[in-house]
């Protein structure tokens, strides 16, 4: 069967752009490697950005302007503005599906002030806003009847041979089946790469880069690859993330000596910078919201107070969380128009696996959120127009014919194991294409990662068995990953100039 439109990707963009591709009026199905639940919208917890002036004074005009500083001059105005104008319009709507923001006194959606921000402009629910959103999303996805297929991973896009999408190529983890989805259009909802820095993100181990990749070899354009936010307050011995919501309601970031030593609302980068030189001249650093109370704690941070004492051993209503920088979101990602069409016919992009041109060089906390819900509903309203426009009814859907990495496997040697490549990677890129960068240091994280693509066919997967392979799976990731790699270190090395997030350091 033939699906008009095929998502791959099931966070907020993905079933964005299926309720959206679904109300055009066609056939749409949705295939994803985990539970859609458990996709990482849900780890976005201050909340979503939205001039409604709930609060206090702010406009449309002010988010602009504010998206733009954060971006250094590598957003393109015209979607910051289109995305910015629309955020009213996409929190109303996301509160008429159901989803269930805090409220102020005089039952207005509550907002709070986050880094970069002029005025208090996050609409929360909570500490879980992200998760909100998604379960909201899910559920009427469900009472739409859109066909909703879990645990299935993209090994490739297919092609015809015009070289346009026609589908895609999946393994069913649960059987170990190879199959193949065919479509008139492809929306990739993927999300981002932040775990190629392995126990150094606030990421779920799903966030590989796998749409990314898969897009590259396909042949389409990548654009800001090397643009990797680090978020200031991650747990320190975890990387679990303490949200942004605990420095916009307060919270302060201490030393040692008990010395604030930053601006804590300040852009994502300058606070993640200011936290590492701390570390590297000797001292711990800790988000301290003690002072907020335990009643403000537990009514406003619940989540975060459960993590801390989760993780970390700690009650942030008595206690310091001590806390680390870490990669948390990608602002890089596939080059798609105003309409999310990337540069191969057919195929779609939304949410972090996408370059929108609406973060450049460093993300608007706050922000992310807006993106999936304003793009991912443009994503689906475009590919559902693509399939009307382009009649494919009397056109053959035979793809080119190719090898694919699972032929390929049957001949890797499995000499080398992949699992201590992986980690020796993840913390060659904290350490050299991190939060500072300097170019001896990217020269040679570009040489290490030049080697492991070519030893990969000395690699491979020791466990034979079809069902449940995780061991396939993590390997299949792998190459993904070492693809992303090499995209993002000759990204830092041909950008010489410090640029929001992609901090270079003289040597």
């Amino acid at each position: 069967m033939i699906s008009d439109v095929l998502i791959i990707g099931a966070g907020g963009a993905g079933l964005c752009a299926a309720l959206a591709a679904k109300d055009a009026g066609v056939d749409v199905k949705v295939l994803t490697k985990e539970y859609p639940t458990r996709s990482q919208t849900c780890m976005a917890q201050g909340g979503m950005n939205a001039a409604l002036g709930n609060v206090s004074e702010d406009s449309i005009e002010a988010h602009i302007a504010n998206t733009l500083k954060s971006a250094h001059g590598e957003a393109d105005e015209d979607a910051v503005r289109y995305m910015c104008s629309e955020a009213p319009n996409a929190v109303h709507w996301l509160d008429s599906i159901g989803v269930c923001f805090s409220r102020t006194s005089d039952g207005k959606i509550a907002q709070r002030t986050l880094g970069g921000a002029s005025a208090p402009r996050a609409c929360y629910a909570q500490d879980y806003t992200g998760l909100k959103i998604l379960h909201t999303l899910y559920e009427r996805c469900l009472a739409k009847g859109v066909e909703m297929v879990s645990e299935r991973f993209l090994v490739d896009l297919l092609q015809k041979e015009d070289g346009s999408i026609c589908g895609a190529l999946m393994l069913n983890i649960r059987s170990g089946e190879v199959e193949h989805h065919f479509a008139k259009s492809v929306i990739l909802a993927t999300g981002g790469y932040s775990r190629i820095y392995d126990k150094y993100s606030t990421n779920s181990t799903a966030s590989t880069g796998d749409g990314i990749a898969a897009a590259h070899r396909v042949g389409a354009k990548l654009l800001g690859m090397e643009f990797v936010q680090f978020h200031p307050t991650g747990l320190k011995n975890s990387s679990i993330l303490i949200g942004e919501s605990a420095r916009g309601a307060g919270g302060y970031l201490l030393n040692s000596k008990g010395e604030r030593f930053t601006n804590e609302l300040a852009p994502r980068d300058e606070v993640s910078r200011a936290i590492n030189a701390e570390i590297q001249r000797g001292e711990e650093v800790f988000l301290d919201i003690r002072h907020l109370g335990e009643k403000f704690i537990d009514e406003n941070l619940p989540q975060e107070r459960k993590l801390a004492i989760l993780y970390e051993n700690v009650d942030p209503v008595h206690d310091l969380i001590p806390i680390k920088s870490v990669a948390h979101y990608t602002m890089g990602g596939i080059e798609v128009d105003n309409k999310s069409q990337t540069s191969v016919s057919g195929l779609f992009a939304c949410g972090e696996c996408a370059n929108h041109k609406v973060h450049g060089g460093n993300r608007l906390g706050g922000n992310s959120l807006l993106e999936i819900v304003v793009f991912g509903r443009e994503a689906g309203k475009s590919a559902a127009n693509f399939t009307f426009c382009d009649d494919k009814s009397n056109s053959s859907f035979d793809c080119k014919t190719k090898e694919n990495i699972l032929d390929e496997l049957k001949n890797y040697t499995n000499e080398m194991d992949f699992y201590a490549k992986r980690s020796s990677v993840a913390e060659m890129f904290y350490k050299q294409v991190g939060i500072v960068r300097r170019e001896s240091e990217l020269m040679d994280a570009k040489q290490k990662v030049a080697q492991l693509k070519e030893d990969l066919p000395r690699m491979g997967v020791t466990d034979s068995s079809k069902i449940c392979n995780t061991n396939l799976l993590e390997f299949l990731e792998f190459r993904n990953m070492l693809d992303v790699c090499e995209v993002v270190v000759n990204g830092a090395l041909q950008r010489k100039e410090s640029c929001g997030a992609h901090y270079v350091e003289a040597e």
